[in-house]
């Protein structure tokens, strides 16, 4: 063990917390995660193995920072999200305005062209033409054309008037989205740059670390899950949880299991890698079901299902602040994206705090 090796990781998750609080944007995203337990701060003398409580602690800050990293990306994939709709809808505005001002130029060309007849007749509208006739059957017949000529002209006007304000209104609504757009740029900016800082924080604490400290620390992990998920067990839960997929279901389910071993990433959708909330939204869409593409909209907008009725290809929704999610299997199991370094895997569906389940094909 190297000198004073218990001494550096301790000042590490000391360090990395206080820049990862430092560096974090103004804007909060979700609520804030729980505080972890304090780490080390007591310096051992030279060659003082790192114990479990210190791994413990390291394990309570990467928890820490991995789920401010989640909460960051929800927020990211929400900008990324709103701006694809921004874009469509300026899209459309602009095809809108288009055509707005071709028809504007069909309207106009035909009140030139009235203007241009009335002036070949003299100026004379078609009003003292008829008083001037001397025909009284042409003066009949023209008294019908006279009220149709002057409903095409009120009508003309007033279709010139409605283009005119729907083209103006059409303007102030692009430069609306524009303005959101870029909006929600910053936004998603800033939602990346915190994803990046607390992933980078976690990366550095976890470089601290020797091989078998990491084998440790996954140990330490894994029986912090395989504890959760007993304890869950131990309930009785699974004894009430008896649903059968629906066809939908089972596609999502093939789609989800099928990804099993690619990687986590943070904003991917696929096809080669996912984070939580991207495998979840493309195995619904591969069923037809299209679902929200973050966690937290996906727990705002799905109906939701008491625990004991959920069936295989529901989602489960961990934290309080909505800020992962996994598909429920049947068995107690779940498939997810766990979390940056970690790849697509099978997990207990008591391994973490459950806030939720909701379901896409309700």
């Amino acid at each position: 063990m190297g000198t004073g090796k218990r001494g550096l990781i301790a000042t590490a998750v000391t360090v990395i917390g206080a820049v990862a609080v430092l560096a974090a944007p103004a804007t909060a995203f979700a609520a804030p995660s729980p505080t972890p337990p304090p780490p080390p701060t007591a310096s051992p003398t030279p060659g003082t193995p790192v114990t479990n409580k210190d791994l413990e602690a390291v394990r309570a800050r990467l928890d820490a920072l991995y789920h401010d990293a989640a909460v960051a990306t929800d927020a990211y994939n929400a900008a990324e999200e709103k701006a694809r709709q921004q874009s469509a809808q300026i899209v459309a505005l602009a095809k809108k305005i288009a055509q707005g001002q071709e028809k504007l130029r069909r309207l106009k060309a035909r009140a030139g062209a009235a203007a241009a007849a009335q002036y070949r007749t003299n100026g004379l509208p078609d009003e003292a033409r008829l008083i001037l006739s001397d025909n009284p059957q042409e003066f009949l017949d023209a008294t019908g054309r006279v009220l149709q000529g002057q409903r095409a002209t009120k009508a003309l006007i007033a279709e010139l008037t409605r283009t005119q304000q729907d083209l103006k209104q059409y303007a102030d609504d692009a430069s609306a989205q524009w303005t959101k757009l870029e909006a929600g740029r910053k936004a998603k900016a800033a939602a990346k740059k915190k994803v990046e800082q607390q992933i980078a924080a976690a990366e550095q604490l976890e470089s601290q670390l020797e091989e078998r400290e990491k084998e440790r620390l996954a140990e330490l992990e894994e029986q912090a899950a395989h504890q959760a998920q007993s304890a869950w067990l131990d309930s009785g839960i699974l004894d009430e949880i008896d649903g059968k997929a629906s066809e939908a279901g089972k596609i999502a389910v093939r789609y989800a299991t099928a990804q099993i071993g690619k990687p986590y990433e943070w904003g991917a959708e696929g096809p080669d890698s996912y984070d939580c909330s991207g495998l979840t939204s493309q195995a619904w869409a591969s069923a037809g079901k299209p679902v929200p593409r973050t966690s937290q909209e996906q727990w705002k907008q799905l109906k939701h299902v008491d625990i004991k009725d959920m069936r295989p290809g529901d989602l489960i929704i961990y934290f309080d602040d909505a800020s992962h999610v996994a598909m429920y299997l049947g068995e107690g199991a779940i498939v997810h994206a766990p979390r940056p370094g970690r790849t697509v895997t099978l997990a207990g569906a008591g391994s973490m705090p459950i806030l939720g389940v909701v379901r896409p094909d309700a």
